[in-house]
């Protein structure tokens, strides 16, 4: 049998990434491609940048957390969307991902100036 974990331990992981990120994170968007992970360089081609609001989640419930209030912002530069991250206060990344398979936006066909939306983001914890 695979080793599995209850509803109020992953809601539990949930809640800490949303305390790690904290009050005042940023979401930012890429033409480039995911990183390997969070500690590598930035990926090519900022779009835009995006101030996520004091409480970026919905709280946790059945071991998923979704996107909380509306994320958007005016595009910085043009290109096609390809990855996100996103970072605290401090600008240290705590997350990233690939967009469309991770986060949705309105459009990934992006122009200067362009309202930027983020449709959808759901995090999901394991071993359920």
């Amino acid at each position: 049998m695979a080793y599995q974990e209850g509803v109020a331990i992953r809601n539990a992981q949930l809640s800490a990434k949303a305390t790690a990120i904290g009050a005042s994170g940023t979401l930012k968007i890429f033409t480039g491609a995911e990183p390997a992970n969070c500690a590598a360089a930035d990926p090519a081609g900022l779009l835009c940048t995006i101030a996520l609001p004091a409480s970026p989640f919905a709280a946790p419930s059945a071991g998923s957390m979704a996107k909380a209030s509306v994320w958007s912002v005016a595009a910085a530069a043009t290109g096609t969307a390809a990855s996100f991250r996103i970072y605290d206060g401090s600008a240290v990344c705590h997350m990233q991902g690939a967009i469309p398979a991770d986060m949705t936006l309105d459009n990934t066909s992006i122009a200067t100036g362009q309202t930027v939306t983020v449709n959808t983001f759901t995090l999901t914890a394991g071993n359920a």
